[in-house]
């Protein structure tokens, strides 16, 4: 870059109002900030190191709410900072504090290093009057400040991307960091970053299981809270967004860290290998709360510009932040400004960085009015109408922490959601015989998950991928800890074992943690493997949890957001994550090789529909229909379905059959024809593949799930 301020102007000149933040053009540089209720907005330009204030401007305006100017002979790497002058009047929402320097919300370039510091506050830390009083220390030697970016190459990674249909998406979700750090075939220097995601050896393992679309944990600027940084701790997850335009420099190689360029241009090299690989890439994105909290938190940025606007005020006192995040506050979206800057800031990531698409955490509160939440309100409006957001893949959290935050199922058009009914139906089914009889799934609720909920997603035109299918993710056990303890253990995290879920669905078959008994680590294997051919092979759109096919435990921690060591990374010497591996690899090669299994239309009753149509037949292990007693009968668990294409002439072309009794299950697929054995989860089926005759019973191994696929009766040698 060259020296951005050589030569710095007297003055602003006039300038324009969009876009907003700060864009190198015309032999200067453009500024535009928003703030309803500021009465003056200064630019505060700094040195290269951003230590040293060289120059404060007065922006013009506000002009519809926005202050803007235009600083000639100014260029890429201007480092700057925005002071916003405005009412301190807590009582009425608004906290203006021009002592303090504020991060430009548009920032695409991040310089300095974060500290929590008592001056980032708006008020004296320990004043009697708390949060309502006024704090005159300036805090700009150690803020956070804005770095004006060079235009990024073109054409960027979005030029290669691949583009899966809906039914074939199988989604991945992985913590950037923690997919490398500890992977034997990545170079050291380059693990935990974004380029050790683009390696070879990491697009060889997601080539080799099937997926088609990695969904990355946050990768947006975040800071770790203040109680985590006392002990050393740090969000290692990253739900803690203060850059919405910028990936997060902890993500990125060593070597690169200190320069947000370098940053940017790594990211954008892992999302073009990963495309040029047939991968998608998507986001978690954090657009329902910032780290700036309640009342009591800290000025950092959208506070100070202009606090009224940008959170959500509590009714019944505009002193406090409504904390629909659990977090402390809560982004208001509805306003029209918040608006723009999500969508601004989803637009940037599809266009300039490349991704596919975004899963939103605690999405309900992109669709809360003053009424609640809004299926139809104006930010999913504008979202599914936008000339570029219209075509990526949206994926919502389907719950946030306020009243009526549980909204599964009411998410509009193209979104698809995170099912935690299907993950619970699976634990409960699989693992009935080790729960008490409050906790077991029986037949019914079961198939209801495996077949997409439709109770849940068949109205409004959606289709049955809608349903985002999940056992594991990062959030709580993986799978095999859900498998290997009964009770959580989360002491390392240092709030003595008060934090994550309790009463997550788990067993431990006997033994709390790790066993060398040969009885529950067998148990632990085959309900494992069952669970992931459910999820695998079931309608929907499936999500594997990252770890999953290597057996990863976290140690029984089911709230590992803080960890990052090897608690939190994953674990590549696993004895089985060779062989478990391979049978995800083949689990989703037969989804593949197999329409009915990912079919994209509801399913028919058995006899009906037209072409394209298909349908699903329950039975019992005998081989008659299930009537609506067995569905109620929670003495029995085993059960089957037959798929097949619509029309009264079509034959069975897939059966599956489960059994998550610990014991053998005889079953008997009535007059269908013979079968072949395509996959036995257990992998101790003791019958020839083709021997499955018509009207013979067979065994059906203890804790397991058969898929067959109809054939011609093969002659007995």
């Amino acid at each position: 870059m060259s020296a951005p301020n050589a030569h710095l102007a007297d003055s602003l000149v006039p300038g324009r109002h969009e876009p907003l933040g700060a864009q190198a053009r015309d032999g200067g540089v453009n500024f535009a900030v928003f703030s309803e209720h500021a009465t003056r907005i200064e630019l505060c330009v700094f040195d290269a190191a951003g230590q040293r204030e060289l120059r404060r401007y007065a922006l013009q305006g506000p002009v519809d709410g926005v202050f803007c100017g235009f600083l000639p002979g100014a260029g890429a790497g201007l480092v700057y900072g925005l002071r916003a002058h405005g009412p301190h009047a807590p009582h009425e929402g608004h906290r203006f504090n021009a002592h303090k320097l504020l991060l430009d919300p548009y920032a695409r370039e991040i310089v300095g290093r974060f500290a929590w510091r008592a001056e980032h506050h708006g008020y004296p830390l320990g004043h009697p009057d708390g949060p309502q009083a006024l704090d005159e220390c300036d805090n700009a030697l150690h803020a956070l400040k804005a770095r004006v970016a060079e235009p990024l190459a073109r054409p960027g990674p979005r030029a290669s991307a691949p583009r899966h249909a809906l039914p074939d998406v199988v989604l991945y979700e992985v913590n950037v960091k923690g997919f490398s750090m500890q992977h034997p075939g990545i170079p050291e220097a380059l693990r935990g970053s974004y380029a050790a995601l683009a390696h070879p050896a990491a697009i060889a393992h997601f080539k080799a299981l099937g997926v088609t679309t990695v969904s990355l944990l946050p990768v947006h600027y975040a800071i770790d809270e203040p109680h985590l940084a006392e002990t050393g701790l740090r969000n290692y997850w990253g739900y803690n967004t203060l850059g919405f335009f910028c990936p997060d420099p902890r993500l990125a190689s060593a070597a690169l860290r200190s320069d947000p360029a370098a940053v940017t241009a790594e990211f954008r090299g892992m999302v073009q290998a990963l495309h040029e690989a047939g991968l998608e890439v998507v986001l978690d994105v954090v657009y329902n709360h910032t780290p700036e909290g309640n009342q009591y938190g800290p000025t950092l940025s959208l506070r100070g510009l202009d606090q009224a606007s940008y959170y959500r005020l509590a009714e019944d006192d505009p002193a406090r932040l409504e904390n629909l995040s659990a977090c402390g506050n809560t982004l208001n979206v509805r306003h029209p400004r918040v608006t723009q800057l999500v969508l601004d800031s989803l637009r940037y990531w599809v266009e300039e960085m490349g991704v596919d698409g975004f899963r939103f955490d605690l999405a309900p509160v992109l669709g809360r009015t003053r009424h609640g939440y809004d299926p139809q309100a104006s930010f999913f409006t504008a979202l599914r109408q936008d000339p570029v957001l219209n075509s990526v893949h949206l994926i919502a959290e389907p719950w946030d922490a306020g009243d009526h935050g549980y909204q599964l199922g009411r998410f509009p058009g193209r979104f698809l959601e995170w099912n935690d009914k299907f993950r619970d139906a699976v634990r409960g089914y699989w693992l009935a015989d080790q729960l008490g009889s409050a906790a077991r799934v029986g037949r019914g609720e079961f198939a209801r998950r495996f077949s997409a909920s439709s109770d849940m997603f068949h109205h409004g035109q959606r289709p049955p991928c809608a349903s985002v299918n999940f056992i594991a993710v990062h959030d709580g056990y993986t799978l095999n800890d859900l498998l290997s303890y009964a009770h959580k253990h989360n002491e390392a995290n240092g709030e003595d074992n008060r934090d994550g879920r309790d009463g997550e669905l788990s067993a431990n078959f006997g033994v709390e943690g790790a066993s060398d008994d040969a009885a529950v680590s067998q148990a632990r294997e085959r309900v494992r493997r069952a669970m992931l051919a459910t999820l695998l092979l079931a309608q929907g759109t499936p999500m594997l949890n990252a770890g999953d096919e290597l057996a990863n435990s976290q140690g029984g921690n089911n709230n590992a957001y803080c960890q990052d060591s090897p608690i939190g990374w994953l674990d590549w010497s696993q004895p089985q994550r060779e062989s478990l591996s391979a049978f995800v690899g083949r689990l989703l090669q037969l989804r593949r090789a197999e329409p009915l299994l990912r079919h994209a239309r509801w399913f028919v009753p058995p006899g009906q529909g037209s072409a394209g149509d298909a349908s699903i037949h329950w039975l019992r292990p005998d081989g008659h229909e299930m009537q609506l007693h067995d569905w109620h009968d929670a003495g029995q668990r085993a059960f089957a379905c037959l798929l097949r294409l619509a029309g009264d002439a079509a034959a069975p072309q897939l059966a599956l059959l489960f059994n998550p009794e610990p014991q053998a299950q005889a079953f008997c697929l009535g007059d269908a024809p013979a079968w072949t054995v395509l996959l036995d989860s257990s992998g101790t089926l003791a019958v020839p593949a083709q021997d499955l005759t018509p009207g013979l019973p067979f065994d059906v191994p203890a804790r397991s799930l058969l898929l067959l696929r109809a054939s011609s009766l093969n002659p007995r040698h």
